[in-house]
């Protein structure tokens, strides 16, 4: 696959599209592929505070979402 001549071919294509909806539906895909990650956004603090809590939950160290409150009221 040549992909500078994919480029071209999408941009000729966009060229002759006339319905506004189509378009904004291809900006928003051009959009999300270029949007970072959250992942990459958070401090490395962050990033293992969430891996650590993931590793507690796959080992069953959670408890309900009522449990928890009715010791926080």
């Amino acid at each position: 696959m040549n992909i500078q001549a994919e480029k071209i071919e999408l941009v000729k294509m966009l060229l002759n599209i006339d319905n506004p909806r189509i378009i904004l539906s291809i900006k928003q895909i051009l959009l999300k592929e270029t949007t970072k990650d959250f992942w990459e956004e958070l401090t490395p603090v962050q990033q293992k505070e969430i891996h650590d809590a993931s590793e507690e939950i796959e080992q069953g160290k959670k408890i309900d979402y009522e449990t928890f409150m009715s010791k926080h009221r």
